[in-house]
């Protein structure tokens, strides 16, 4: 028998170890195939295939159902060209496949082909044009922004709140306390009067307030009135202006919402310096038109939400209505470029940076395409990466994510059918 040395074997007293290998973890999880975790193990679309094998399939009600998840709310940001619209229109499609509804508020005009996929027309809000929707619609039965039904504060918060969100947006500056004041009385005053009372409605009521209406906290109609004759000046101004004709009168007749797909498209608009008014106020109104009556599973996807975020009013507003919508069984899907955006809201400890905090405590899901190297830092402290995590989001391809579900992390190549193209293709101008 041959004396010679075994590598890895008793020589002697003496162990040697076997010789170094070098792989890559695509080759190595065949050998030691539990070093990488398994994917989700839930129903739903199939969107790719996780890099570290196997198929990824998503389903945020499900996840929430099963407790892997808190919220069923998601961002997804990248850089532009990385892949980023392609998936949301995909993901979108392949839910409604699964009998699942989308509402979409669309800034660039960008899902008109999906909606012609599933057979229904984008509706459009243009500048004095005939289509209108009131944002200070309230379903039938509501819940306030904590989740809790309600009465009388049904309809009145969730309205008072967005009047004072945009009015603050607005006048790039808090409303007053004096303000908010004669603000709560009109909107008192208008829910009280009307089923669903109107913007200009509210403005009437802010400058001739109903007098026992202004003797309820104190004041006279006059004083009260004179309170609040600058707000009630710039919502006029906003409704004769910016926002005449899409958000100045009721919802015109004939808009459904029990169809699968809802697009309101504001590409007329989007140049607009009020686009996160208008946003704000199309965001309302889907949000209005919830009902708990109907157990229907919905998508609500704000696209180039910079627009509404980079706004700090206009965001607060929107993180308030993530818990509202949270409450009735709604994924809110939010696109961003990047999150840096919201960073840039304020210092350490600010309100405007606990926005952008609570945002993402909102949101468990985070799919995060490719970001340029000056990004990455901010990234990954919001979203919370590791250091390999962060590496390598500088450099993902076109069409691969890193996703963060709840405390898992999953490397996705998202797949498109060739039926889907010419739905997800946004480059068509450029050819």
């Amino acid at each position: 028998m041959d004396d010679a040395p075994v590598p890895g074997f008793a020589v002697g007293d003496e162990m040697k170890p076997p010789p170094a290998h070098r792989s890559t973890t695509a080759h190595l999880q065949s050998v030691y195939p539990f070093v990488s975790s398994g994917g989700l193990d839930v129903g739903g679309p199939l969107l790719g295939r996780d890099l570290l094998g196997g198929p990824f399939r998503f389903d945020p009600w499900e996840l929430y159902r099963q407790g892997v998840i808190t919220n069923p709310n998601i961002v997804v940001m990248g850089q532009i060209g990385r892949g980023k619209s392609t998936f949301v229109k995909t993901f979108v499609s392949r839910q409604l496949a699964f009998g699942r509804q989308a509402w979409i508020v669309d800034p660039k005009g960008e899902y008109g082909p999906l909606a012609e996929a599933f057979g229904c027309r984008p509706v459009a809000l243009v500048p004095g044009g005939a289509t209108r929707l009131n944002p200070l619609d309230v379903p039938a039965k509501s819940f306030d922004f904590d989740g809790r039904n309600s009465t009388c504060e049904a309809s009145v918060r969730p309205r008072l709140e967005l009047a004072a969100s945009l009015l603050a947006s607005s006048l790039a500056r808090p409303v007053s306390p004096e303000e908010r004041a004669a603000l709560e009385v009109a909107v008192r005053q208008v829910s009280k009067d009307f089923l669903r009372p109107t913007l200009p409605q509210l403005v009437e009521a802010m400058m001739a307030p109903d007098p026992a209406a202004a003797g309820t906290i104190g004041f006279e109609a006059r004083a009260l009135a004179a309170n609040s004759m600058t707000v009630a000046a710039e919502m006029r101004r906003m409704v004769r202006g910016d926002l005449a004709g899409m958000f100045d009168g009721p919802t015109t007749e004939g808009i459904g919402m029990d169809g699968q797909l809802v697009v309101i498209d504001l590409s007329a608009t989007f140049a607009s310096a009020a686009l996160p008014l208008i946003m704000a106020c199309a965001t309302a109104w889907l949000q209005a038109s919830l009902s708990v009556e109907r157990p229907e599973k919905r998508l609500v996807v704000l696209d180039e939400a910079w627009a509404i975020l980079s706004d700090f009013e206009t965001a607060r507003w929107t993180q308030a209505t993530f818990k509202l919508s949270r409450a009735l069984g709604v994924s809110n899907l939010v696109v961003v470029h990047r999150l840096s955006d919201l960073r840039a809201l304020g210092d350490d400890g600010s309100k405007q940076r606990k926005i952008a905090d609570g945002l993402l405590a909102d949101s468990e899901t985070r799919v995060c395409f490719a970001q340029s190297a000056s990004e990455v830092t901010a990234t990954a402290s919001l979203v919370g990466l590791n250091s390999t995590e962060s590496e390598a989001l500088a450099h993902l391809p076109r069409g691969v994510a890193l996703w963060k579900v709840g405390d898992r992390s999953f490397l996705v190549e998202h797949l498109v059918s060739s039926s889907e193209r010419a739905m997800v293709d946004t480059d068509a101008a450029l050819r």
